[in-house]
């Protein structure tokens, strides 16, 4: 669905993305993560059509996105950071401006517009001006907007930003259900969004793409260093002296926790998941357990460990 090949853009004479390449198949949702002014949206705007490269080449669905705009924006549904709907114009009355300015005819374009109110359930406020409407909805038009025309490419630039948890949570699935039949680009920088959203994610940095992988790849990326906790009723003493005996585990440490239970926190030693060991130790001493969880590296202890490394 998309080719990027060594792209590049400047402004005034300082480049937003340097050399920029990757590849994004059919059916796939990518999240675009990095923090502000890392080039996710100059990206996402060249790859709609709404921006030229300075050097490079993008293509998609095998159009060149420089020689072939037209044919591009057929195919793509761009929903801008902030997007800029048409505050003095009604739902229903926008989208089908929408549709006929993307090259739909009257019958297809009503029916289109149908088919996306009842999408993003806008039936209650299809009559109402944009301008009245909650943020929650605007993304939701937005979101209609950008799908109106049956894209193949729906690219989505910070499409939670400024929403309350159940507005974000509405969102989020309504692009996990477009994931099922569209190519999806997400950018944002709340690192949790784009976990739970994205099957792949590209991380920005300066400009540059320093990571492409899976959540699950991101993760392993890391090594295996996974820190375990585990609650077990115990004295200290004897604690102290099995995780000192226990070659796998690098240093721990015991804090009391509630009732006559020791918490401790375990590190292995070459990435070595302790559970089963510390599970086979509490039943061997018949001590009561309560807690055995691995902690996991998070999206943001990916990313600053990437950025870090990319830096030095």
């Amino acid at each position: 669905m998309i080719e990027v090949n060594h792209l590049t853009k400047y402004y005034g004479g300082r480049p937003a993305i340097q050399d920029l390449s990757f590849t994004v198949p059919h059916g796939e949702i990518v999240g675009f993560l990095g923090p502000n002014g890392a080039g996710k949206s100059t990206t996402m705007r060249i790859l709609a059509g709404f921006l030229s490269a300075t050097e490079g080449t993008a293509r998609v669905a095998g159009h060149d996105v420089a020689t072939e705009s037209e044919a591009v924006r057929r195919r793509v549904g761009f929903m801008p950071e902030n997007n800029p709907l048409h505050d003095d114009m009604r739902v229903r009355e926008y989208l089908k401006f929408r549709a006929r300015l993307k090259g739909l005819d009257r019958p297809t374009s009503r029916d289109r517009v149908e088919d996306v109110i009842e999408q993003f359930d806008l039936g209650q406020v299809q009559g109402r001006m944009i301008g009245e409407l909650s943020k929650g909805f605007r993304q939701r038009v937005g979101l209609a907007d950008a799908l109106v025309h049956e894209p193949e490419l729906l690219i989505l630039d910070e499409p939670t930003i400024g929403l309350d948890p159940h507005q974000i949570r509405t969102v989020r699935q309504h692009i996990k259900e477009l994931g099922k039949n569209h190519t999806v680009l997400i950018s944002s920088h709340i690192l949790p969004e784009v976990e739970v959203t994205c099957s792949r994610l590209l991380i920005f940095h300066e400009g540059t793409v320093v990571a492409n992988n899976t959540p699950r790849g991101l993760e392993q990326s890391l090594g295996g260093r996974h820190r375990i906790t585990v609650e077990l009723q115990a004295p200290q003493d004897a604690l102290h002296e099995a995780w000192e005996e226990m070659a796998e585990i690098e240093h721990h440490r015991i804090l009391p926790a509630e009732g006559d239970f020791s918490r401790c926190a375990l590190t292995p030693r070459d990435g070595e998941d302790l559970r089963p060991r510390v599970s086979a130790l509490a039943r061997a001493r018949g001590w009561p357990l309560r807690e055995l969880t691995r902690e996991r590296h998070t999206l943001e202890d990916i990313f600053v460990h990437i950025t870090r490394e990319d830096d030095d």
